[in-house]
């Protein structure tokens, strides 16, 4: 068999995998990612070294050192803090709780790992969802928009999510441009999304309007916000790192030699050595090592398959086939999206990235590579299980044990949130399509 074969294969096979067997997921790709590069060698291809040399390092630095700057604000408690302001500006009304949540972890999502963020912030929200006492709906599409609001938030800024750090550390857009086009584009999605929930969906409609269960709830939440303090000494100096660094980001170029994977690691090293014993902390307990393992293993074989010139020929197809380009960059970005969906949004970003670059060769490239981000975002968004935040969601409702007015127990699972995730795929899928065709025109 040729390596365009086999090597594709492999990888198919190992996307496969972690998409259906998620507790094995960091195992399957590790042993594919070993068997590409053994199958590459002995077939007569690239080396292993030749294939470690091609793998985008400053990403992965990139996405560790954004990690360990989340996790610093996390010993800060900075997300506890915004959790009880969130529930505190609620004011206890059913009627605007889901609309404030969705908002504030949209703005969350787009400046520190969404991922921490959510974990952090879920907790107090499940406390005050159980004194509002819900029924399914609200339930379902209260928590439903959190998670697609971490989604579109993530993918508003090159450092909210990994296709677009993917973006930015790959040099294929620099940050500026990413964040004036993908911020107004997942801004709208979000509105469009908030509007239909509101007035279509109706999730608080068949809530009792209880006067009592409104003040009981805001007096709670006052009472968590006296009990988390906030510790300014990490915080103020960690936020003031997190403004340097984007600053240097939007005004200093790359030709001066200081990159964005050199930026962020600065930041985060400072950021450690400041915070001191619990820096040390961090970077023993808290640095995701699974993410990195996972997505190295993903480039490993994503690099393989390129020496093949297999995704150029995909590519090559793509822009050969007999219709206007418009058209062609819609068949990539409805595709990417429904293989987001099923695949997840680490591999798919990965691989169609290599494909986006032989379209962006005719389009305009920024109409492509933000369209994708959008894409990938609303595959994402499609299913639970479509992005890592998913699962962990759906266990940490379960442990809650949430209950309706007469005792019945409340679920989030893959069937309760397939009506929020069609029309959040439906929503962000059109809004990235209609963003790309503009600036194509």
């Amino acid at each position: 068999m040729e390596l365009k074969v086999v090597l594709p294969t492999i990888l198919i096979l190992a996307i496969g995998w972690q998409a259906l067997l998620p507790r094995l997921r960091l195992v399957g790709v590790v042993a594919a990612a070993a068997a590409a590069c053994a199958a590459s060698s002995l077939m007569g291809g690239a080396s292993t070294r030749d294939i470690l040399a091609a793998v985008p390092w400053d990403v992965l630095v990139i996405l560790v050192a954004l990690g360990a700057l989340s996790s610093v604000l996390a010993e800060a408690r900075v997300f506890e803090r915004i959790a009880v302001g969130v529930a505190r500006a609620s004011r206890g009304d059913p009627r605007r709780f889901y609309i404030v949540v969705s908002v504030s972890m949209f703005i969350v999502s787009g400046l520190v790992n969404n991922l921490t963020a959510l974990l952090l912030v879920l907790p107090v929200v499940l406390v005050i969802l159980r004194l509002i006492t819900p029924d399914q709906r609200y339930t379902t599409w209260t928590l439903g928009l959190m998670l697609v609001s971490c989604n579109l938030g993530g993918a508003a800024t090159p450092i909210g999510d990994f296709p677009a750090i993917l973006l930015l550390g790959a040099g294929r857009m620099d940050f500026v441009s990413y964040l004036s086009q993908a911020s107004i584009s997942t801004a709208i999605a979000l509105g469009l999304l908030v509007v239909f929930v509101r007035f279509a969906v109706q999730p608080a409609g068949r809530l009792p309007r209880d006067e009592l269960t409104r003040r009981i709830t805001l007096r709670v939440a006052e009472t968590m916000h006296r009990g988390v303090r906030l510790n300014r000494r990490l915080a103020i100096p960690t936020f003031l790192i997190a403004a340097g660094m984007m600053t240097a980001w939007v005004f200093v170029p790359p030709s001066t030699g200081v990159s964005a994977d050199l930026v962020a690691w600065l930041g985060a090293a400072l950021a450690l050595v400041i915070a001191g014993t619990a820096g040390e902390r961090v970077v023993r307990s808290s640095v995701d090592t699974e993410s990195v393992l996972f997505l190295l293993a993903l480039f490993i074989m994503v690099g393989a398959v390129r020496t093949t010139g297999l995704f150029e020929l995909a590519g090559q197809a793509l822009v050969s086939l007999p219709v206007r380009p418009s058209v062609r960059l819609v068949l990539f970005l409805v595709t990417a999206a429904v293989l987001t969906g099923v695949f997840s949004a680490g591999p798919s970003m990965a691989a169609l990235l290599e494909v986006a670059g032989v379209l962006a060769r005719d389009l305009e490239p920024d109409a492509v590579y933000v369209g994708l981000a959008l894409a990938v975002c609303a595959g994402s968004s499609l299913f639970l299980t479509a992005a890592t935040s998913g699962p962990l969601a759906q266990a940490m409702v379960e442990r809650a044990d949430l209950r309706d007015a007469g005792g019945s127990r409340l679920h989030f699972g893959f069937r309760e949130f397939l009506p929020v995730g069609l029309a959040a795929f439906a929503t962000i899928l059109t809004v990235g399509v209609v963003q790309a065709l503009i600036r194509i025109a």
